[in-house]
């Protein structure tokens, strides 16, 4: 899927990111992806959002946790682009929030954490999305209230 657009842009496009497209806008992170860059963007969709816990998307989404919703939105976000065939290749990438993603091929499955690649290469003028089916969290995100979903 080739875009015109940034990533941003090219994210609205799709029609399946309207959460993540909101929540960096409440982040503050929209600017910042329109930008430049290169990024490659590992983008839940909505459905991986509907999967957190009742209550989690609304509070991270309030304006007194939006250097937490920040901190998460950036640990999607590797600076360069990276294609699939060098994620493939890869066994983490260091993300823009600093910690590095765990990756894992295997039998044509890429593990990124503990959410699944499920549609790679969608190409933007500033970097690359793929498609994961769960929101990552930081090792630094509070355990007791989040995790992988």
């Amino acid at each position: 899927m080739q875009a015109a657009g940034d990533i941003v842009e090219t994210a609205t496009k799709a029609g399946k990111f309207s959460t993540l497209v909101k929540a960096l806008e409440v982040a503050g992170l929209t600017e910042t992806l329109k930008g430049p860059g290169p990024f490659t963007v590992f983008a839940p969709t909505d459905e991986a959002f509907a999967k957190l816990p009742a209550g989690t998307l609304e509070t991270l989404l309030k304006p007194e946790n939006k250097e937490q919703l920040r901190a998460i939105l950036l640990y999607h976000v590797v600076p360069g682009r990276v294609t699939s065939d060098d994620v493939a290749k890869a066994t983490e990438a260091k993300t823009a929030q600093g910690e590095p993603l765990r990756i894992k091929a295997s039998e044509g499955t890429v593990k990124v954490d503990d959410a699944t690649v499920t549609q790679v290469d969608i190409t933007a003028s500033n970097g690359i999305i793929h498609v994961i089916d769960s929101v990552l969290l930081p090792k630094g995100a509070s355990k007791g209230q989040m995790k992988n979903y």
